[in-house]
């Protein structure tokens, strides 16, 4: 079950990845170095800020938190470090194209910062349920 679960997997990458080729095919020369400059930025702003902040944010989680709450803190980190960097380009007003004030017209670093809250939250409860789920399992 897991190995076709993977090959489909696979397989609808590979499309979701060809689809995103064929989308380009009508793209300037400008655009495509603007995209390439994007996928190296990003995997280099991953790589350099992203990762060592979420090991980090993981390494203080595994030693300050209970057993029941470090999984959900580790989903919600992960999450979170996901939707920073896409939220980073309008984050950082990088977004905007000049003379079209409706792109970063919307309170952007409010919804992060609400996204954020909402992570906290879930993780919380997720790791307060785990613990019932624990302790109505030793109780059976």
């Amino acid at each position: 079950m897991m190995r076709a679960t993977r090959a489909l997997l696979l397989v609808i990458g590979v499309a979701c990845g060809l689809w995103g080729l064929w989308l380009m095919r009508d793209f300037t020369g400008e655009q495509l170095r603007s995209t390439g400059l994007w996928l190296i930025a990003g995997a280099i702003l991953h790589d350099a800020v992203v990762a060592p902040i979420v090991v980090a944010l993981g390494v203080v989680a595994a030693r300050t938190l209970p057993g029941r709450l470090r999984a959900p803190a580790a989903i919600a980190f992960l999450v979170w470090a996901t939707l920073t960097v896409v939220f980073f380009p309008v984050l950082s007003g990088e977004g905007g194209k000049p003379g079209n004030d409706t792109i970063l017209g919307r309170p952007y670093v409010a919804s992060w910062i609400v996204m954020t809250l909402v992570l906290i939250v879930v993780a919380v409860v997720a790791g307060l349920r785990r613990r019932r789920r624990v302790s109505s399992a030793r109780e059976s």
